[in-house]
């Protein structure tokens, strides 16, 4: 990641694929310990908003997801919100 603050996509405008996919490269250099001190605090403050961001992306997906229920016939009869565990 050597892009600065200025060159990287808005988080809010990323898919949740590229919003993990950026995530997972931060995390991969930040293990490497290569990067200086004030590039690392702000690859972790970028990294902190990629992982939010991933979370409520999943979060509406969840929402999105409806339980099919089926008849006595087999056909569909209505959509229920689905419960997480």
């Amino acid at each position: 990641m050597a892009s600065s603050s200025t060159d990287l996509p808005d988080i809010k405008a990323l898919s949740f694929e590229q919003a993990l996919a950026e995530l997972e490269k931060i995390v991969a250099e930040l293990e490497s310990g290569q990067a200086p001190l004030e590039r690392s605090i702000e690859m972790y403050e970028r990294g902190a908003l990629l992982k939010a961001h991933c979370e409520a992306r999943l979060q509406a997906a969840q929402l999105r997801v409806e339980k099919i229920v089926v008849g006595a016939n087999g056909e569909a009869v209505r959509a229920e919100s689905a419960e997480f565990s």
